[in-house]
């Protein structure tokens, strides 16, 4: 079988990578419009031969093709233009060249280079003219400069406009060959290392964000957690950034290396969640015809992130307890013990200990996993950070967009700030995500963000028709206890009236103080 050209190669290279699973495969889209690749008719050929080819006969030929670069060389000495060319076209390479500056900038404008040789001395400038030039328009393209009148001082000058080598004439071709090497895995590794820097940045996501007392506290109590390897309960509405704050305990924490498994209870049944995080053996039910292995033994050594537990079936409970307990667990179907040391953080929206008084959840089980449990602040608990918030999303949305970031008015911070959330920060995502989507303008308008006509006040079922004043104040305070789960001084501090008073109102209205974390 012939090939008329590398471009059919590719689609044959493609085709096949599939069932190879390469990924680097997928990464030689670009040869198709090359049909000047030397050197690669007898490894094709090679694979060719094969049915299919295997993982490593394509690793062996994409690796080769994946090291062709694209090279600019600029020199006005007709012999050395030719000589290099033709050695780096020889070593795969595609070679472009320029006799000045001007043919130079030229091909920059056309297509930007892995790897740049300059003579020093051109005949409409020199390399520390190029150089300076050069940072404007490719700043992060190695270029090496060549000259038949080096001086000590001259490199120095080169190295620091940016040459990435200066190299004094006559040089030999195989020499150029390793600076190429090199220069081209240096450039690879600094690609790398931007690639880290800015998933990091982009991704680390900060739980923390804001200047409000509420989250300064958060932070500080979760800080005094990390090294304890303990059970960690995070309670907190929906959308508050539960899940967020797991990940960061796991990635600061002394599991940092180890897995992080996340399980949402609320979303499978009884069946399905047990046998997904225990596992099964073969036969154990209908449809079991292999082994599985559950995320509880996935997550050996590493965190188990159990959202949204207060919805784990009453007869799954237990088997997580013996886990919590001493580390022990069966699959579905066996007979013997197996063993996973797990640290397990939780996560939930609702009042366990309600739950636990109404025989919805295990009290032994709720007091295992709450050796330390904090709670995250809902947004109208910390106002002063919502901007911070809409910023930092406004970011990243221009990011991912790839579009100017958007501001907001005064009216629309204005907006913002009085809106009660109920869903949240990720309710506040999805009303800014929905406005960069959709909006025309820079500005983002108050009337752009379509927030819907409530209030903290109309959404409090305290503050409804028909109630006398004091029905009002009853349920009013009901409501904040509930919210700061029976903390009498952080209640007193939203209502605006000292502890002593409310203690007596509590007394008065006969209001029943949440026990979990109550302090009466």
């Amino acid at each position: 079988m012939a090939l008329a050209s590398p471009a059919l190669f590719l689609v044959y290279f493609y085709t096949h990578s599939l069932r190879c699973g390469l990924e680097e495969c997928r990464q030689l889209r670009w040869l198709s419009n090359n049909h000047t690749v030397r050197g690669l008719d007898t490894d094709i050929q090679w694979v060719l031969s094969l049915k299919v080819p295997t993982k490593q006969t394509c690793a062996i030929v994409g690796e080769g093709l994946l090291k062709q670069a694209r090279l600019l060389v600029i020199d006005d000495d007709a012999a050395i233009l030719a000589g290099i060319t033709e050695y780096m076209r020889g070593e795969g390479h595609l070679v472009v060249q320029a006799s000045n500056l001007e043919s130079a900038y030229k091909a920059l404008e056309n297509a930007m280079p892995d790897l740049i040789f300059v003579d020093y001395q051109l005949p409409d400038g020199d390399a520390l003219t190029f150089l300076a030039t050069l940072k404007h328009m490719h700043a992060s393209v190695p270029c090496i400069v060549l000259t038949g009148h080096g001086t000590i001082d001259l490199a120095v000058r080169a190295i620091k406009e940016g040459a990435e080598q200066f190299i004094t004439k006559p040089v030999q071709f195989a020499v150029l060959g390793s600076y190429v090497r090199a220069g081209l895995e240096n450039q690879k590794n600094k690609r790398k290392q931007l690639a880290r820097s800015l998933h990091t940045a982009r991704y680390d996501k900060n739980p923390f964000q804001g200047t409000s007392a509420a989250i300064r506290q958060l932070e500080q109590e979760i800080h005094r957690f990390l090294e304890t390897e303990r059970p960690l309960l995070i309670q907190g509405e929906t959308g508050t950034g539960k899940g967020v704050l797991a990940e960061w305990v796991h990635k600061k924490g002394p599991r940092a290396e180890e897995a992080f498994v996340d399980v949402n209870c609320a979303g499978l049944s009884k069946e399905l969640l047990e046998s997904e995080l225990f596992g099964h053996e073969k036969g154990a039910f209908t449809g079991a015809s292999v082994s599985k292995q559950g995320l509880v033994e996935a997550a050996h050594r590493g965190i188990l992130f159990l959202d949204e537990i207060g919805e784990m079936d009453l007869l799954v409970q237990p088997k997580l307890l013996k886990v919590l307990e001493n580390n022990r667990f069966r699959r579905l179907g066996e007979v013997r013990e197996r063993s996973a040391d797990i640290q397990v953080i939780a996560a939930t929206n609702r009042n366990l200990m309600q739950a636990v008084r109404e025989m919805k959840f295990r009290e032994d089980l709720y007091f295992r996993i709450s050796t330390f449990h904090i709670r995250i602040p809902p947004l109208r608990e910390r106002t002063e950070d919502i901007l911070t918030l809409a910023n930092t999303i406004l970011r990243n949305l221009a990011s991912d967009l790839a579009q100017d970031q958007k501001e907001l008015t005064a009216g629309a911070q204005t907006a913002l700030k009085a809106y009660s959330w109920p869903g949240n920060i990720r309710e506040l995502r999805n009303v800014l995500e929905r406005v960069a989507l959709t909006g025309d303008t820079h500005l983002i308008q108050t009337d752009d963000l379509a927030l819907p006509q409530r209030s903290s006040v109309a959404s409090n079922p305290a503050f409804q028709p028909g109630l006398t004043l004091e029905d009002m104040e009853r349920q009013y305070i009901r409501s904040v206890l509930r919210e700061e789960h029976g903390k009498v001084t952080q209640a007193a501090a939203r209502l605006g009236i000292p502890r002593s008073t409310l203690y007596q109102k509590i007394k008065t209205y006969g209001i029943p103080i949440d026990v979990e974390s109550s302090e009466v």
